[in-house]
């Protein structure tokens, strides 16, 4: 209990609360930022091109005028079905290619942090044994 007495503030160490929380909490902050603002960015990709497509194949479809122009029309709709599954395909690699990236990132910055937790114990209790 005279311990807590005895607390003198200018001795306390903040640089280790810094390094042992604050730094990783802004690190995985950076890195789980960075991984929304990619995915974000992938998913106003993918919903623009979608987009682009559906208002090209409306405006083909305003321009047909005959029997011949809506068969037309119908044989390029298999065309564009095969590109739109391309274009699926793609965009959910892409996110699972960033999903596999974030879990990287988190994995090693928590080696990293476990690491540094490690030597600063190591470091304090060769302190206090001092």
């Amino acid at each position: 209990m005279t311990n807590a007495l005895n607390f003198d503030p200018k001795q306390f160490d903040t640089k280790q609360i810094e390094s042992l929380f604050f730094a990783p909490a802004r690190a995985f902050a950076a890195l789980s930022v960075d991984f929304s603002e990619k995915l974000v960015t992938a998913q106003l990709d993918a919903t623009r091109a979608y987009a682009d497509t559906s208002m090209a194949q409306l405006r083909s479809l305003i321009e047909v005028k005959d029997a011949e122009g809506l068969k037309g029309y119908f044989e390029g709709q298999q065309k564009v079905a095969e590109e739109l599954s391309e274009r699926l395909k793609g965009d959910a690699e892409k996110v699972v290619a960033l999903q596999q990236d974030f879990v990287e990132q988190s994995q090693k910055l928590t080696e990293e942090n476990v690491k540094q937790a490690q030597t600063t114990a190591k470091q304090t209790t060769a302190k206090a044994a001092k």
